[in-house]
């Protein structure tokens, strides 16, 4: 069965740090693209960052770029997403995704999906 489990969002003040993880199994994580998208009420899920299957290749949306970094394990089958600089603009729910290697890495057809952790940053 495969499963993406997310962890790691809260509640933070602006400014503050946070680390999410998704953890992957059922699958071969580790030959896939990873990324993280987010949805913010009343707004479409949007890109946030990806990365190769191999770490080699990173991509961030251009509000990330400077502030997030994403990073994989994959002996541990695992993603990161460390957010630095965090705004009230952050706040959304985030979703860990895995996509083929061919797959464009900021588009959303993504393969399979985590449920989502919700991150909140209060002004």
């Amino acid at each position: 069965q495969v499963q993406l489990v997310e962890s790691g969002g809260r509640l933070v003040q602006a400014g503050g740090s946070m680390r999410l993880s998704c953890a992957a199994s059922g699958f071969t994580s580790s030959r896939y693209t990873m990324g993280w998208f987010r949805q913010a009420p009343g707004k479409e899920r949007e890109f946030v960052s990806a990365i190769s299957w191999n770490g080699a290749s990173t991509w961030y949306a251009d509000f990330a770029k400077g502030r997030f970094t994403i990073s994989r394990d994959n002996a541990k089958n695992t993603v990161y997403l460390q957010m630095d600089s965090l705004k009230p603009e952050d706040t959304a729910v985030y979703y860990c995704a895995a996509a083929p290697q061919r797959l464009p890495p900021t588009t959303p057809g993504y393969l399979y999906w985590g449920q989502g952790t919700q991150v909140t940053v209060s002004s």
